[in-house]
């Protein structure tokens, strides 16, 4: 078999899952296609993964290989400097396939040349192996415009020289392989999936997928990476609308709310000018006084009617453009009530929009927990979330983080600001944390004196 050239190269990463490793390579060996073979790549493991990995040394579909910690996207590049086939497939040790999972891929990917990447949807499983629901995707080739939902970064098969001519995987990021994959591969290629799962995925308490915010971060300067590079240094407006003084003026550990978000706004790389705009003289007086060295702060006097609750801000915005002009890419929204979101995640809302090139943007966090209506006669989960199988485009998205955005030539010629194709950037449970009530002052407060992962001076 090592003489000639399979058509499928499959590796599995493993570090220190040797109670689920063994599970993993049999259900590659098991497959019902088997023109293959079989990377095994162990990342310095300190438990017995070894014992169990040597089992498979005279199997002549299997090639294994140690290393130590080098990390996912490293590993990644070995498996593919090593690899032989024609396409590559990930498959991590805690994660195993149906059996007719590379028969399926594989006969996408040889049926159609322009194709590139295929994904198929999958079970959900826990620590002990017993599946707790299905997850279907939308169908790519007819139900999705906004390509800003990334497949998994395992169980996606990969035709091998697409992925060498973009320079294989980026190892400067830790984590987020699949999504710095997605970025720059549907740039260039086309993708598609399998609507049906094809694979397991294991949730348990040592996933990366449970560090939120290295996550988000991660995926922040994957962003910022391909949006410098596709667009060069983007330069966007920041309009802050303050109604009055009241919440703006309350403090958080000595500092003023109002200071928060514009200090975030500043330590950012994009937003060239941040404008705050209110009809207080009071808010007035405090710009003048506190940013009266930095260029980039101005005050707008908005008009007392403009202020009111539930006026759109789109006469606002114009009339801010006519006192700092319209040579910006964007214009961002920021609101004060939120003054956890850090700098990051302020430029990570214009960069995303314009890599995935939607009209505007919005922040939000994605709701897990079960959402209940009364319908005259009881409680009813929406879109009933309760079933086994769920399907993606009956997720919900909570609308939170007071970010908004929107590309200016596209405000111009639409007058409005969330609009058209709408995209989203995903902010952590932190960032979330708004200020509305003086149990949240109380809360805010609290975690400012006792987590250092509060500082709003956090970047990339």
């Amino acid at each position: 078999m090592k003489d000639s050239f399979p058509l499928v190269s499959v590796y599995v990463t493993n570090y220190n899952y040797s109670r689920y490793i063994k599970q993993s390579i049999e259900s590659v060996l098991s497959q019902s296609f088997q023109d293959f073979e079989l990377l095994i790549i162990d990342d310095g493991s300190t438990d017995n993964s070894k014992d169990i990995i040597e089992e498979y040394r005279d199997n002549p579909k299997v090639e294994i290989i140690y290393q130590q910690n080098k990390g996912l996207n490293v590993t990644n590049n070995i498996a593919l400097r090593a690899c032989r086939g024609k396409y590559i497939m990930r498959l991590d040790a805690d994660d195993y396939l149906r059996q007719d999972a590379l028969e399926k891929m594989c006969t996408v990917l040889e049926n159609d040349n322009s194709i590139g990447l295929v994904f198929p949807d999958y079970y959900l499983i826990d620590e002990n192996g017993r599946t707790t629901e299905e997850f279907r995707r939308y169908n790519f080739d007819d139900e999705v415009s906004l390509l800003d939902k990334a497949a998994h970064g395992a169980c996606t098969m990969i035709r091998v020289d697409y992925l060498k001519e973009l320079g294989g995987y980026n190892e400067s990021f830790s984590c987020q392989d699949g999504y710095e994959l997605w970025v720059k591969f549907t740039e260039h290629h086309r993708i598609t999936n399998i609507g049906e799962p094809l694979f397991y995925y294991r949730r348990h308490s040592t996933n990366l997928t449970r560090d939120e915010t290295k996550i988000l971060s991660t995926r922040a300067r994957i962003n910022e990476l391909y949006s410098r590079d596709r667009f060069g240094s983007l330069k966007a407006l920041c309009i802050i609308p303050v109604r009055n003084s009241s919440l703006a003026f309350k403090t958080l550990a000595g500092k003023r709310v109002i200071d928060y978000k514009i200090e975030a706004a500043m330590a950012g790389k994009v937003m060239d000018k941040v404008v705050i705009s209110s009809p207080s003289d009071d808010v007035a007086q405090h710009v003048k006084d506190k940013y009266y060295n930095n260029n980039k702060i101005l005050f707008h006097k908005r008009d007392e009617k403009e202020a009111r609750l539930n006026v759109n801000l789109v006469n606002t915005v114009h009339s801010v453009l006519g006192l700092t002009g319209t040579g910006f890419d964007a214009i961002t929204i920021l609101t004060i009530e939120y003054p956890f979101v850090k700098p990051y995640v302020i430029d990570d809302a214009i960069n995303t929009m314009f890599l995935f090139n939607s009209d505007s943007i919005i922040s939000v966090r994605q709701e897990n927990s079960l959402m209940f209506q009364h319908h005259g006669d009881g409680m009813h989960p929406i879109l009933n979330q309760d079933k086994f199988t769920k399907l993606e485009r009956e997720s919900l998205y909570r609308l939170t983080g007071g970010i908004s955005a929107t590309r200016t030539d596209r405000f111009l010629k639409n007058n409005k600001i969330t609009f058209g194709k709408i995209g989203h950037v995903m902010i952590d449970q932190l960032s979330a944390i708004g200020l509305f009530s003086d149990f949240d002052f109380y809360l805010a407060e609290a975690l400012i004196k006792n987590s250092e992962k509060t500082q709003i001076s956090d970047s990339y």
